[in-house]
């Protein structure tokens, strides 16, 4: 449920580019159309000052990618949210949260006023090509097409190779969370991000406030062969409890519930640090056009991938 303002990724890049167009198209769309949203600022916390260079390096990054940033002292880490544990932080003054299922439920909406045909829980079975068409088969009719967009998430390599696509590989990396029960989180109204992990792959274990008042805690991040596992091996709570004093020292382990899990449709390997979107027509299925290896910041950047797909076509 965060929207990103655009501090990590490398310029150039299409997650810094979309990420960007998105942001700011998310915030209007969803003051538009009543989707619950608040532009929070978020504080990224360095525990001692020597991790300043990461920070300041943050923050050259960001500016290359035309997201605000500024260096704090404690003291403007305690004007902005109270009991954070910081000597420094970084803040970010245009990222915000969303109610996630609110906006999924407002893009359906504008989709099917557009003329748009929803089928849910309609699994695809196979495709193949008739003249000029595409045939897709699934488990209720056939659907003849001139153009398939590849959105498929955890499942888009199995989509392209079933198109007739090129080949290659979603990596699922799982993410589970805490959360912060309601009387330990009252105070807390800004994300908290650690550093960023170290292996490239995800931003840390952090606390987010949400709209509905709950404050998570995480997502943990591991790499494994199953597309649809989100129970087994949870951390146990200690392990957030951990990570979450690094943040704010207060929080006990009676304050943590166990949270939800996600999966991220991953296009690199765990041996390697970053894969960009990827947004293209397919090298063999010229009909085929792939939105694929959307992780973060692919909520943030929903309505600029949108934008770039219909321009494609």
């Amino acid at each position: 449920g965060v929207i990103h303002a655009g501090l990590y990724y490398p310029p150039g890049t299409l997650k810094a580019k979309l990420c960007l167009e998105g942001r700011d198209a998310l915030y209007q769309f969803c003051e538009r159309h009543g989707v619950q949203h608040r532009r929070t600022g978020k504080l990224v916390i360095a525990s001692d000052t020597s991790q300043a260079p990461e920070l300041e390096a943050i923050a050259a990054n960001a500016r290359v990618n035309g997201a605000r940033a500024e260096m704090l002292s404690a003291a403007g880490i305690a004007a902005r949210q109270p009991g954070a544990r910081a000597a420094i932080a970084l803040w970010s003054p245009d990222t915000g949260i969303v109610d996630a299922s609110q906006l999924v439920i407002a893009l359906a909406a504008q989709a099917s006023e557009a003329g748009a045909v929803l089928l849910p829980a309609t699994p695809l079975r196979g495709v193949s090509r008739n003249a000029d068409r595409f045939v897709i088969d699934t488990a209720r009719e056939q659907i003849r097409a001139s153009v398939i967009v590849n959105a498929g998430g955890l499942y888009a390599d199995d989509v392209s190779k079933l198109c007739g696509g090129e080949t290659f590989t979603i990596w699922p990396c799982r993410g589970d969370y805490a959360e912060v029960t309601k009387r330990a989180a009252a105070g807390l109204t800004v994300p908290l991000y650690p550093l960023p992990d170290p292996s490239g792959h995800g931003l840390g274990v952090h606390l987010t406030p949400t709209t509905g008042g709950t404050v998570l805690l995480g997502p943990t991040m591991k790499y494994q062969e199953s597309k649809s596992d989100y129970e087994s091996e949870r951390p146990p709570l200690e392990f957030f409890l951990e990570a979450a004093k690094l943040l704010m020292p207060t929080l006990k382990l009676e304050d943590l519930r166990d949270g939800g899990s996600g999966i991220r449709a991953k296009l690199h390997p765990p041996e390697e640090r970053f894969a960009d979107f990827m947004i293209r027509r397919d090298a063999q299925q010229a009909g085929l056009i792939h939105a694929a290896g959307i992780d973060s910041p692919g909520l943030t950047s929903c309505l600029a991938i949108g934008k770039m797909v219909a321009e494609i076509i």
